[in-house]
C-alpha cells in the first residue's frame, strides 16, 4: 500500500508572528512593552493557546513594522479578511498619487530621478534619465519590465561606464541585502543572487571619497565624468500595498562640474 505525502500545513499566525519577531531581533518582553500588553498573553497569542483580535493582529504588525502586503497575510493566518488594498497605478483611486510622483519627477529636472517599486522595477522616470539609458549597450536590458539594480550591473548595461564600479556594487547589494532582512522577499533574495554574481573581483575604493559621508555613483558620460548622490523617497502614510512599495530615487551632484555637464546635458 502507499501512501500520498501530507499536505503542508499553512503558517499559523503565530509562526508568523514569530518569524518576524525573530527577524526583528526583539523579544517578547520588548514586543509586549512596545504595543502596551503582557508579555503572558503575547506568549499564549504566539503558541497558538489564544487567538488575536484583529485590533490585536494590526497593533502587533504595526509595532513589528511589518509590509502591508505581509499583514495581509497575518490577518488571514488570524482567520480575518485583509485590509490593505492592492490597486495598479492606473487606478483611477492613485491618481493623486500617481500625479505627484510626476511632479516630483519633473520638478527635479535638470538632475535625474525615478520612481521604482519594492523590486526595483522601473515605474517611471524623469528626462533628465534619458541619457544615461542612451549608454546601455544590450536594449533588451531597456524591455519593460526594467530592473533598475540590473541595468546598473550588468556587463552590457552601465556597468562599463560606472567609474568607481566595485564600490557602487557594494553599496547596492548592502541595500538590497537590508531591504531583504527588512521584507523577507524571496523575489529580492533571487535578484541578490544574479547581482552577485555580477560582482567585479576588484573591490578597492576607486577616486574621491567626498568626506567619507556617502558612496557617490561615478559615471562616465559623453560630457565627461559626473558624480552624483542619492536620496529616497517614500510615502508617509499608505493603507495601499502599492503606494507601500514605491520609491522615488532622486540623483543629486555631488560637484559644481557635475552640477554644469548635467545641465549641459538637459540642455
Amino acid at each position: 500500500m502507499t501512501y500520498a505525502p501530507s499536505p503542508t500545513a499553512a503558517p499559523s499566525f503565530g509562526d508568523h508572528l514569530r518569524a518576524w519577531r525573530q527577524r526583528r531581533r526583539i523579544s517578547q518582553l520588548d514586543l509586549a512593552l512596545e504595543i502596551d500588553m503582557s508579555q503572558r498573553h503575547l506568549s499564549f497569542v504566539e503558541s497558538g493557546r489564544t487567538r488575536p483580535s484583529r485590533a490585536l493582529v494590526l497593533r502587533l504588525a504595526e509595532g513589528l513594522e511589518i509590509p502591508l502586503r505581509d499583514r495581509n497575510q497575518m490577518l488571514l493566518a488570524a482567520g480575518y479578511a485583509p485590509v490593505y488594498g492592492e490597486r495598479s497605478l492606473d487606478d483611477p483611486a492613485l491618481a493623486p498619487a500617481r500625479a505627484a510622483i510626476e511632479l516630483i519627477l519633473r520638478g527635479h529636472e535638470p538632475f535625474p530621478a525615478l520612481a521604482v517599486d519594492q523590486r526595483w522595477t522601473l515605474i517611471s522616470a524623469n528626462r533628465a534619465l534619458t541619457p544615461f539609458l542612451a549608454l546601455v549597450e544590450d536594449k533588451s536590458l531597456l524591455e519593460t519590465p526594467v530592473n533598475v539594480l540590473r541595468l546598473s550591473l550588468h556587463p552590457q548595461g552601465l556597468a562599463p561606464h560606472i567609474l568607481n564600479l566595485g564600490d557602487w556594487t557594494a553599496h547596492l547589494i548592502g541595500q538590497l541585502r537590508r531591504q531583504i532582512a527588512s521584507s523577507a522577499d524571496a523575489r529580492l533574495r533571487d535578484l541578490l543572487a544574479e547581482l552577485s554574481a555580477l560582482r567585479p573581483s576588484d573591490q578597492s575604493p576607486s577616486g574621491p571619497d567626498y568626506g567619507g559621508v556617502l558612496v557617490p555613483l561615478r559615471l562616465q558620460t559623453p560630457v565627461g565624468p559626473l558624480a552624483l548622490f542619492s536620496t529616497t523617497t517614500v510615502f508617509g502614510t499608505p493603507t495601499d500595498i502599492t503606494l507601500s512599495e514605491l520609491m522615488l530615487e532622486a540623483f543629486y551632484p555631488a560637484d559644481a562640474e557635475t552640477d554644469a555637464r548635467l545641465r549641459q546635458l538637459a540642455g
